[in-house]
């Protein structure tokens, strides 16, 4: 089943992947560098006995990819048996890091995701939930966890909710996943969000006990899952997506209407804005560009001569569709500007007359520290350029963003308060610790069955 889950989520994280399972008190793991259908097999599934196990995929951001930063991370603790699969950014593990280095502490890997087992490890507290809520009260930033033990499953969210997490059931086994989809390719039902704050333990055969961590905090839900990150069929924050991309689309068509032929998609996260823009302006909706779905995410590779070579191979125009025509080109956000250039340039060189390029979302302007690989600002071509600049850098006829409020506007579930727009405007949710060289970070998803 996590095998499964973690299918429906490899758009999270390319890099690696691994899965531990329990067998009462023997846990075994299988995890190596690349996509879920390079890691395992027929044969290593084969190894991972038991009946509960979590998962994770991976990318890195702030860290290099290495086999010894691939998780789930597991460890044997004065607590017991401990593994753990994180999705998410620490924003003050350098400060615990010190501390622990000063104290004699060992690492074996450069995630921050080690510095929860280190707490675990030394928590005067015996009982795991209260052990728990000593650790994640120390800890700051973007977690949600699985933990996998002995004889128990637990998951917890951060205070303010920045990444998502959700809970499932399948007959009689409880799931946790990042995103709904996962749910949704196992046969899981849906059954709620767990909250911000919230840790939640999970034992055989009885229902799961809900807990909250010691730190109160003001959600702020990452807006970036919506834009980009999440798959268009999950639920995320107590929206589809789909529809979330939309309402982007037709709010951007309001903002930034232009005359033109017929309006595309940067394929796949774009798909849904495209629609949305269309419908709202009454200009077709085409096809005028195919992706090749056997190379990933060009945004996630974690090199930029991967990134570029990745755009040419993953995205060819129909220079049918575009020849002599007025075109407007939907894309979910500008980050670089350099995959952008590329794709301007290829759909004129297809004919295209004009190209005007919308982007469903606000210009990024800071960086994000909790998740998404935007780590420097000098990276950030909007927070480089005014808006022109920016058109001229890309050489489109015309550039538009959709503004921070008409973004803020479509959600329904929560109000906009709720929500984390640090990269858009710097009002980060909580403190950013940024000096020291040591690399911390671990990002990825993780799904769990019991």
């Amino acid at each position: 089943m996590v095998y499964l889950g973690l299918y429906a989520l490899q758009h999270r994280g390319q890099e690696s992947a691994g899965i531990v399972s329990s067998d009462d008190d023997k846990f075994h793991i299988i995890k190596d560098m690349g996509l879920v259908a390079d890691v395992f097999n027929e044969e290593n599934l084969q190894h991972l006995k038991g009946d509960s196990a979590i998962g994770h995929v991976r990318y890195s951001t702030t860290g290099s990819p290495s086999i010894v930063n691939i998780q789930p991370l597991y460890a044997k603790t004065s607590k017991g048996k401990i593994a753990i699969a994180h999705n998410g950014n620490l924003t003050n593990a350098y400060t615990i890091y010190k501390q622990l280095k000063a104290e004699g502490a060992l690492f074996h890997s450069t995630v921050d995701s080690e510095i929860i087992l280190h707490l675990i490890a030394r928590s005067i507290q015996n009982n795991i939930i209260e052990v728990l809520q000593d650790v994640l009260s120390q800890i700051e930033g973007a977690f949600s966890l699985v933990f996998l033990g002995e004889t128990y499953m637990i998951a917890a969210r951060d205070p303010n909710g920045i990444r998502p997490l959700v809970l499932g059931k399948r007959a009689d086994a409880w799931v946790v996943s990042s995103e709904t989809c996962a749910l949704d390719l196992i046969g899981a039902k849906y059954i709620r969000e767990i909250e911000p704050g919230e840790i939640i333990f999970i034992e055989e055969k009885k229902e799961p006990v809900s807990f909250r961590i010691n730190r109160k905090a003001k959600p702020a839900f990452c807006i970036f899952e919506h834009i980009y990150f999440s798959r268009p069929d999950s639920i995320i924050f107590g929206d589809l997506v789909h529809r979330i991309r939309k309402a982007y689309g037709a709010q951007l068509a309001h903002e930034h209407p232009i005359d033109a032929d017929l309006v595309m998609s940067i394929p796949d996260s774009g798909n849904s804005a495209a629609l949305g823009y269309a419908q709202a302006s009454g200009i077709p909706y085409e096809i005028g560009m195919t992706r090749n779905h056997y190379i990933g995410r060009t945004f996630i590779e974690p090199i930029q001569k991967i990134r570029d070579i990745g755009v040419k191979i993953k995205l060819n125009p129909i220079a049918e569709v575009l020849k002599g025509k007025r075109v407007i080109v939907i894309d979910d956000s500008l980050v670089r500007g350099t995959t952008s250039k590329q794709r301007v340039n290829a759909i004129r060189k297809a004919g295209a007359k004009e190209v005007h390029l919308r982007i469903s979302s606000p210009p990024i302007l800071y960086p994000c520290f909790f998740g998404i690989d935007t780590p420097k600002r000098e990276k950030l071509i909007a927070a480089q350029y005014c808006i022109d600049g920016i058109r001229q850098f890309v050489e489109a006829d015309s550039l538009g963003y959709l503004s921070l409020d008409g973004m803020l506007s479509v959600m329904t579930t929560y109000p906009k308060e709720n929500f984390c727009t640090g990269c858009f405007n710097g009002k980060y949710p909580c403190k950013i610790i940024k000096k020291g060289k040591y690399s911390l970070e671990s990002k990825g998803i993780k799904l769990y069955s019991r």
